[in-house]
């Protein structure tokens, strides 16, 4: 279905053209008939399947642009996909009156709060804890708020935001429509749900666990100290777009942004170590595709949506099967299709075979498959020979033809 056969003001579908949205995605054409309808809705899709513009188009058509007042609340769990969301809203809403703003930790409050108090704020965008703090210094109303959404609410639950989440909602006194969107379903956010929600729809696009089709999933399996070498020869023989990597720990995204930034001059890194503005300031490189390759920790993994990713690569084995769908989504999103690359030592192993297990994941081995018994030394020099990491000219030549 095409946005354009929807019941949208000429302005917004304007907007839309200009981003390149014609057909919807599944999630927005299954809850939009719900949430224009104004019913509560509890949905479960995945990140990348396009649920932010399923909020925010109704949202925006919800506002009343000549009433000076917080009519739509978002909140979400990170300061990156606070401005993530914002910003997806201010594109949709460009050609209207209607005003995001957001707030998150990590920036001055004193600013935040002269905004809220001196300019219009139409839809709100926070995280939990800095909406709290503005909420305890008074300067918000909600007497307005028309809907509110949570969204990435599995992770706003697992770091502790489920009290701040039941305060803030029981801060809308009147009558509102309440958007749940999830990745999964644990009991809690059933329970939240339950509690929060009035007489909700439930809806979902997640059938089972399994790895997205758009992405096909490399492995190499190599001794720790052959991976930077690996690592240089995967990406020069790759047409990479653009590259995230992924470290599971801060110290290693320095060590491994250190070891290779000579060798790849349009890169950078970003972890919770680093300000606020740095990080925004890296992530709008990225996103406008000033930079071609980033090492990052998992501040970075979940829900954040880079348009031109083309390869995700763990350079450290994902903790669980969670972690590494929530690396590999960032590319393949929308369907475009996308490569993971893994490396792969020998204590990883079992956690492998778990994680190929669990998400269904067909493997493709570049060089030695250390799951195979049957790997003979010859068997392996026959698979390293068959899957270079860089094709030769005579190879190239027929995978253009």
């Amino acid at each position: 279905m095409k946005f354009s056969e929807l019941d949208l003001p000429a302005n917004i579908l304007r907007s839309l053209a200009k981003m390149g949205y014609e057909e919807m995605t599944p999630i927005q054409e299954a809850t939009y008939p719900v949430i224009f309808a104004g019913q509560d809705l509890c949905a479960l899709a995945e990140t990348g399947s396009g649920k932010t513009a399923a909020c925010a188009i109704p949202l925006i058509q919800k506002v009343d642009p000549a009433l000076n007042a917080i009519q739509g609340l978002v909140l979400v769990p990170t300061r990156e996909l606070c401005m993530q969301y914002m910003a997806e809203i201010e594109k949709i809403a460009s050609t209207t009156h209607v005003i995001p703003y957001a707030v998150y930790g990590g920036f001055d409050k004193k600013i935040q709060i002269a905004k809220l108090k001196q300019e219009e704020v139409h839809i709100l965008v926070a995280t939990p804890g800095r909406l709290i703090d503005l909420l305890y210094d008074g300067i918000l109303s909600f007497a307005q708020v028309k809907c509110a959404i949570l969204d990435e609410a599995d992770e706003l639950l697992k770091v502790g935001f489920l009290e701040d989440i039941e305060f803030i909602l029981s801060c809308i006194l009147h009558e509102h429509q309440t958007l749940l969107f999830s990745a999964t379903m644990p009991d809690d956010i059933k329970k939240l749900a339950h509690d929060c929600l009035r007489d909700p729809r439930h809806i979902s696009l997640v059938t089972e666990r399994t790895a997205p089709e758009s992405i096909e999933h490399y492995f190499a399996y190599c001794h720790p100290k052959q991976k930077h070498t690996e690592l240089i020869r995967y990406l020069e023989g790759e047409d990479v777009n653009q590259a995230l990597i992924f470290c599971n720990a801060r110290h290693m995204v320095d060590s491994l942004f250190h070891s290779i930034r000579k060798d790849f001059k349009d890169i950078d890194y970003m972890h919770a170590g680093l300000s606020q503005d740095k990080r925004s300031s890296i992530i709008g490189k990225f996103r406008s595709e000033k930079l071609r390759y980033l090492i990052a920790s998992d501040v970075a993994g979940r829900g954040l949506d880079f348009s031109h990713v083309s390869h995700v690569i763990n350079w450290d084995f994902p903790r669980d099967g969670e972690q590494y769908t929530h690396r590999t989504g960032r590319t393949g999103r929308m369907g475009r299709k996308g490569k993971a690359f893994t490396f792969v030592s020998k204590h990883d192993l079992p956690g492998l075979r778990k994680l190929l297990r669990s998400r269904k994941i067909t493997p493709c081995w570049i060089g030695k498959d250390p799951l195979c018994e049957n790997n003979t030394p010859q068997d392996r020099r026959t698979q390293k020979r068959k899957r270079p990491f860089r094709l030769n000219p005579a190879e190239e030549s027929k995978k253009t033809e």
